[in-house]
């Protein structure tokens, strides 16, 4: 966090808006009686700010409210939960608490939770992903808190980032499945704007897929993330149709991959001597299931972890990160034998 960033105050809100203080306080009373017109300049003047009203300033004049906010996108999703018990963990010796919200894979709705959650004045904030909308990205910019970006490693970080490259995450399994002598790929999933990280795998897929001067138009469309295993036995059931002679398919995640499995099995094609499976998340169903499935491990707990100690640094140091402003994090191939090189090709 830059220390010499400085936080929009109401009274900035007045200026830009022509008003006083008292009315722009007025504006944010649901309550108050105010014209409309004077009202939507201030809201418009507090958005072009990122000014976002402390509901907690008259009684906490000490500023530690001793909790964290962090936004993720699903509440049931064992990354992101791993997440959550790695930054726990990393802050269980300290007075913080975690402050969870959940966007539901939603640009809007994280921008409507950041809001809510500034309000309240945590002492930091991590957000999950590194593509916001606008106002989100004015609201974190200017909370004068350090912003702890995760799961992604962004061009243009607000603050510090705790990440790793989705798209080379791709990469890694493109380049396994070649050396076990496959190159029909078709990937499965990351086809929608509000899964931003899953778009990148899948960008990463096609853009290795091409440097090695492969086929990259096996694409299998899905849903609206977090995508089940229906979802993606469904999406292969579409794939096989179109191109019968896949033999290999990348998955956005493994429990995509693991309703891909289920589909062949059901289908009676092999795995992997006819086709190779393969997902991204280090789930525990894909390493319990027959076969296991080869996945890419993200070390989702070690990024909640080295983002606690993000904050901590942040707090002994009087809000000053930048010295650790990135830390990536190195995506781990977990292979196991339903990419094993075929016995027989069919």
């Amino acid at each position: 966090m830059n220390k010499d960033r400085k936080q929009p105050t109401m009274a900035d809100v007045a200026r830009l808006a022509g008003v006083s203080t008292m009315t722009v306080s007025r504006a944010f009373k649901a309550e108050s009686y105010i014209n409309p017109a004077t009202r939507d300049a201030i809201l418009k003047a507090a958005a072009e700010l990122g000014y976002v009203l402390d509901n907690t300033a008259a009684g906490l004049s000490s500023r530690k409210t001793g909790f964290v906010a962090v936004t993720i996108p699903s509440i049931n999703n064992a990354n992101f939960a791993d997440t959550i018990r790695g930054l726990t963990d990393g802050l269980r010796q300290t007075r913080l608490q975690v402050l969870l919200g959940y966007t539901n894979y939603s640009v809007d709705e994280e921008e409507r939770l950041v809001a809510q959650l500034l309000t309240r004045r945590p002492e930091a904030i991590v957000v999950t992903g590194g593509r916001h909308t606008e106002a989100c990205r004015r609201m974190l910019q200017n909370a004068a808190i350090p912003v702890i970006e995760t799961w992604d490693m962004p061009s243009d970080p607000i603050d510090a980032v705790v990440g790793f490259s989705n798209a080379h995450a791709s990469e890694l399994l493109v380049e396994h499945l070649v050396s076990t002598g496959r190159t029909r790929i078709a990937f499965v999933g990351g086809d929608v704007s509000d899964d931003t990280r899953g778009a990148d795998r899948r960008r990463g897929f096609v853009r290795k897929m091409k440097e090695l001067g492969f086929d990259a138009s096996r694409l299998a469309s899905v849903g609206s993330p977090p995508i089940s295993m229906r979802e993606g036995a469904q999406a292969f059931s579409d794939l096989i149709e179109k191109w019968p002679d896949t033999d290999a398919v990348a998955c956005v995640s493994d429990p995509a991959a693991f309703g891909v499995l289920t589909e062949c099995q059901r289908r009676g094609i092999a795995v992997p001597d006819r086709i190779a499976i393969c997902g991204f998340g280090a789930y525990e169903i894909s390493e319990v299931c027959v076969p296991a499935i080869t996945t890419v491990d993200p070390q989702c707990y070690e990024i909640g972890k080295n983002a606690a100690g993000l904050i901590l640094k942040a707090i002994d140091t009087d809000g000053e990160v930048s010295p650790l402003g990135t830390l990536a994090l190195e995506s781990m191939l977990r292979i196991r034998s339903s990419t094993a090189k075929p016995s027989k090709r069919t």
